[in-house]
């Protein structure tokens, strides 16, 4: 599950391949998609989009990071966005996260429960970089009046994990993930007229999320998706890319500043096949522009970087191993999955 793994290598190879041989074949009358310096692009996008999605890309990418970073510094942000949603934060610690986020100190052992206790039973969130962030936006507001400063609700439904014991248990909190934030979104941000940008794995800003062999029943609706229908609105979804080599779909995207930002409607970006960003096929087919709005580009995939699995320090922790352990123990394959070994080994548990 972690993005770092080496086993997605050979996959991202064959996949670059096909995308290489496929590309040839798009026609040379589609007119190039076009770089943009991508944090006035996205603080443009408010002016017509109460919510924009920003796809993390791969989790816990450290060049993703850096640019949301820079996003959410840059002086005209408050003046344009009132609210973040994030993923990476358990609902049930929204007071608590307001009152930090707005300067109030905290305990760090409290203030971690906001990202180890997401749905996610795996050390999805524990990497530094999540915790950074939410220091950096309360930085941010440090510097600026009550009534502007920027408000970071929480996406991830509020799980109560003394109260989940099986894997039946964690398996309706899961389902319920992109239903949640869509409430949530409408409730705190569109309906009081507010604009937010969202940041979640890319998969949930798709506009059909059906794959092809799929089961046929069951709700395929993605969080994109359900805030569009739920509140009425046109949401505009960022794919940041960490897995395409771009430049393979379009050549001059090698002499593109690092970072850009591209839309793709109309473009040979736009008209690929989305299996050839997402390696597998959608059904019906779609293509990239019926999917997303935009792609991040962070440069050639052989440059993105890792944050570590988590904090170093919290291997130390025999409170938090044990936790972990307990509930990835609730995961399919248990102790005996590739999460639980990778974490097991990160932390040199026996």
């Amino acid at each position: 599950m972690y993005a770092a793994s080496t086993s997605v290598a050979p996959a991202l190879a064959i996949l670059t391949l096909v995308v290489s041989v496929s590309c040839s074949r798009l026609s040379l009358a589609e007119p190039m998609a076009k770089p943009l310096e991508p944090v006035a692009a996205i603080l443009e996008a408010f002016q017509t989009h109460q919510v924009v999605a920003l796809g993390e890309g791969l989790h816990g990418n450290e060049q993703g990071h850096a640019f949301r970073l820079a996003l959410v510094r840059d002086s005209r942000f408050p003046t344009v966005v009132d609210d973040i949603v994030v993923e990476f934060g358990n609902a049930r610690y929204q007071p608590l996260m307001d009152r930090f986020i707005s300067g109030e100190d905290i305990p760090d052992r409290e203030l971690r429960r906001v990202w180890q206790d997401t749905t996610m039973p795996n050390p999805l969130f524990d990497s530094p970089i999540y915790e950074e962030f939410f220091r950096s936006v309360r930085d941010v507001n440090a510097s600026l009046p009550r009534e502007r400063q920027v408000r970071v609700l929480l996406g991830d439904p509020p799980i109560q994990w003394e109260h989940v014991t099986t894997p039946d248990a964690l398996q309706e909190w899961i389902v319920a993930r992109d239903r949640h934030a869509a409430d949530l979104v409408h409730r705190e941000v569109l309906s009081k007229g507010r604009r937010a940008l969202a940041i979640w794995g890319d998969g949930h800003f798709r506009r059909y999320s059906r794959w092809r062999g799929s089961p046929p029943e069951g709700n395929h609706d993605t969080l994109a998706a359900l805030i569009e229908r739920i509140g009425g609105t046109r949401v505009l979804t960022v794919w940041t890319n960490t897995t395409v080599e771009l430049e393979k779909l379009q050549r001059d995207v090698r002499s593109w500043p690092v970072p850009s930002l591209a839309l793709v409607r109309g473009t040979r970006l736009g008209k690929l096949n989305f299996k050839f960003y997402a390696g597998m096929e959608t059904d019906p087919p779609t293509q990239m522009e019926d999917q997303y709005d935009a792609v991040l580009h962070l440069g050639p995939v052989s440059s993105i970087t890792f944050s570590k699995l988590v904090a170093p320090a919290l291997c130390a922790d025999a409170e938090y191993t044990r936790m972990r352990l307990t509930r990835l123990a609730l995961q399919p394959g248990g102790l005996a999955g590739r999460d639980a070994v990778e974490f097991k080994n990160f932390c040199n548990l026996q």
